[in-house]
């Protein structure tokens, strides 16, 4: 097939499979991006760019086993003890929108227009804020297998609200698991309904459209092969299809740094510049920040764009027991500005926990 006559073919597909999600992701302020690289040995690592219009007061958190939590829902509210000890990078200080646990679970919320939840009142199952639904499976789970057993008897109704400052726009995300056996999931809410996605091959997401289009999106430019010709924009679908390609044609190093390396250069290949807007179009929006987790050498990598620097966090080195670790954070500063170099686990201060987001008690 010539280019014109594919490039023709790719507007008629977006015709049909993406207009709905693509008027509707024209309301978002939020293009953020995950991937992950299946190395050999059990080198497993998943990165994710941040995107969005206006700085998001993001920090790190160290959050250890043993913290009795509420689903913020008001008197109907799930409530649990973390399990497991995790890092995190907030949103706010009032949400997990990023993190790690000591098992080598990742989560990550990714903005998604489309996303529509179940109705909640009190005789609903007991509800869980938006705010907390990473940290919930942070908490809970070791594997994401283990997490999609347990979403998918659906043991909480997901309660959402506005986006902290913009009283006319209400928070509208899905959540990607990826764990150290290389697994994935996806979990959104579509029409009032949990949707999950679940396979090792589900290796990149992003924004709109909903995932099931974004998988017809890109089997159309497997066809083409990605040496022939990838978009170039950094529209949601296009995105898509460059971290599909690009992870999956980096070289497969035996070597856990160079392999690092390869993965960096994937998700800044899908990032977008900072100070980038498009009129009209505000879902395109500057990379905030980056992160990338090595799970098997257990290495969670933070890179800001206004910063020099990439710091990271050995999990290894962290005291995350009940009775002796400590709930403690590193302050990245507005617009995460601060500077860091290096291993960073002795850089955070203990600090009272940030309070989740959510209805009034």
């Amino acid at each position: 097939m010539s280019v014109s006559r594919a490039a023709s073919k790719f507007v008629r597909s977006i015709s049909v499979l993406a207009l709905p999600g693509m008027l509707m992701a024209g309301v978002a302020a939020d293009a953020c991006t995950r991937a992950v690289y299946l190395g050999p040995d059990g080198n497993i690592i998943t990165a994710r760019s941040m995107d969005w219009k206006s700085d998001i007061l993001s920090n790190m958190w160290i959050l250890p086993r043993g913290i009795a939590r509420s689903g913020e829902a008001g008197p109907n509210s799930i409530k649990w003890t973390s399990r497991y000890g995790s890092v995190v990078v907030s949103g706010y200080d009032v949400s997990t929108t990023d993190g790690v646990n000591e098992k080598g679970l990742e989560a990550n919320l990714l903005w998604l227009a489309e996303s529509e939840y179940p109705h909640f009142d009190a005789t609903s199952k007991p509800g869980l804020t938006i705010a907390a639904w990473a940290q919930y499976t942070l908490d809970n789970f070791a594997t994401v297998a283990e997490a999609v057993a347990a979403l998918q008897k659906e043991p909480f109704t997901i309660v959402t609200d506005n986006v902290p400052g913009e009283e006319d726009k209400l928070t509208t995300v899905h959540l990607s698991l990826s764990d150290a056996t290389g697994d994935s999931a996806i979990i959104e809410y579509i029409g009032g309904k949990q949707v999950i996605h679940h396979s090792r091959d589900y290796q990149v997401m992003t924004n709109s459209p909903t995932f099931d289009h974004q998988l017809a999106l890109n089997a159309y430019w497997k066809d083409i092969g990605g040496t022939v010709m990838l978009p170039g924009t950094n529209r949601a679908a296009d995105r898509f299809a460059r971290a599909s390609f690009y992870i999956n044609a980096i070289p497969k190093a035996e070597d856990p740094n160079k392999a690092l390396a390869a993965v960096f250069s994937v998700i800044r290949n899908a990032s977008v510049p900072y100070g980038i807007t498009t009129p009209g179009q505000p879902n395109i929006s500057s990379t905030r920040w980056r992160t990338v987790f090595d799970h098997k050498r257990q290495l969670y990598f933070f890179e800001s764009a206004l910063t020099p620097n990439t710091f990271w966090v050995d999990l290894k080195k962290l005291d995350f027991s009940k009775e002796t670790g400590k709930v403690k954070t590193l302050d990245l500063g507005p617009n995460q500005d601060h500077t860091f170099s290096g291993e960073v686990s002795g850089d955070f201060v203990e600090h009272a926990p940030f309070k989740f987001l959510g209805l009034p008690g």
